[in-house]
């Protein structure tokens, strides 16, 4: 018999699961169950209708969350002349062309967002099987291939989470800190959900949220009941 951890125990008091939780007292019941000595991120996970491996179910985009994930994302921007200054005075971490090619070119990421500008991508996208398997090459569908690199840059490191199916069918992101209050997160769990809501292939048929779940870095997953998502953003 495995034996359970007394902080798992602890957290699991209470807790049906079997049962759908509204919103609110799911988020709540996270935050009050983030008993880590760090501030612990709060997760979202999210099971679709989809299959991945047809190219007509492919779901991907970016969540602009109203609220600050609390998460400190390092930006790097492909840019040359007055966008590299640009980009610099709007707080990108890094800055560069054949300079920063040659980094990435040799294993070195130190980032986590990668923005470019439409001249840069024949460059950048030689870095395709380096950027690529990381999701970091840059897209002009989720607003990283731009010629506006400061408002990219604003929305990376403010409230812009990106997000991408998995071959399972499931999409999951870090949408707040337990330290946020739980309004703040429930609105970002509403942004997130509609904005992979409005990614729905057309390829998808039938039922394509089936099962959202929020938890937190140390936590256990508490499911929620996808009907409360959509009314609590009315």
């Amino acid at each position: 018999m495995v034996k359970i951890a007394k902080r798992i125990h602890k957290i699991r008091e209470g807790v049906d699961f079997n049962k759908l939780y509204a919103l609110t007292d799911a988020i709540s019941m996270v935050k009050e169950r983030a008993v880590a000595k760090f501030d612990e991120t709060i997760e979202i996970s999210m099971n679709l209708g989809v299959d991945p491996r047809h190219a007509d179910q492919m779901v991907r985009g970016v969540a602009h969350l109203p609220n600050e994930t609390g998460r400190n994302v390092r930006v790097a921007v492909f840019a040359r002349g007055v966008k590299a200054e640009e980009a610099k005075a709007a707080g990108a971490d890094i800055v560069g062309a054949e300079d920063l090619f040659e980094i990435v070119n040799s294993g070195t990421i130190n980032f986590d967002r990668c923005i470019a500008t439409p001249d840069m991508m024949p460059l950048v996208g030689r870095l395709g099987k380096i950027l690529g398997p990381r999701s970091l090459m840059p897209n002009p569908k989720v607003g990283t291939v731009t010629i506006d690199v400061a408002n990219a840059i604003k929305a990376s490191k403010g409230g812009a989470v990106e997000f991408r199916v998995e071959k399972s069918g499931i999409v999951h992101a870090g949408i707040g800190k337990a330290s946020l209050g739980i309004e703040k997160i429930v609105e970002n769990v509403i942004a997130f959900v509609g904005a992979v809501a409005k990614a729905k292939p057309q390829g998808a048929k039938g039922e394509y949220i089936k099962r959202i779940a929020v938890s937190s870095t140390m936590g256990i997953g508490i499911k929620v009941d996808p009907a409360t998502v959509r009314s609590e953003s009315i």
